[in-house]
């Protein structure tokens, strides 16, 4: 198989063009939102110190802190499901095309 050939080929092109966007979104957001909570921690540290009710020890940081980590593996599981759904269904066509 010609690499050149691969590579010029429309479905690659949608393949590729198809995990880049999708990809780059998710880390944009991904992104966004830890440096939100870095902004947050930088301008107004005493919101995330604040207790989540009376009487409780647990912040607002731990708990966004954790929601953080917990997107984190949520996008990555979207980011899995695509690529074994749509991602590897360009893959298999690519490939019979090719061939």
């Amino acid at each position: 198989m010609d690499p050149q050939r691969i590579q010029d080929h429309p479905a690659f092109r949608q393949l590729a063009s198809e995990r880049t966007r999708f990809g780059v979104g998710m880390s944009v957001a991904m992104a966004a939102v830890y440096f939100a909570y870095i902004l947050t921690i930088a301008f107004w540290p005493r919101l995330l110190g604040l207790p989540l009710w009376s009487g409780t020890v647990i912040t607002w940081g731990v708990l966004i802190g954790v929601g953080l980590i917990a997107l984190g593996l949520a996008l990555t599981a979207v980011y899995v499901r695509r690529a074994n759904t749509r991602f590897d269904y360009l893959n298999q066509r690519l490939l019979e095309e090719v061939q």
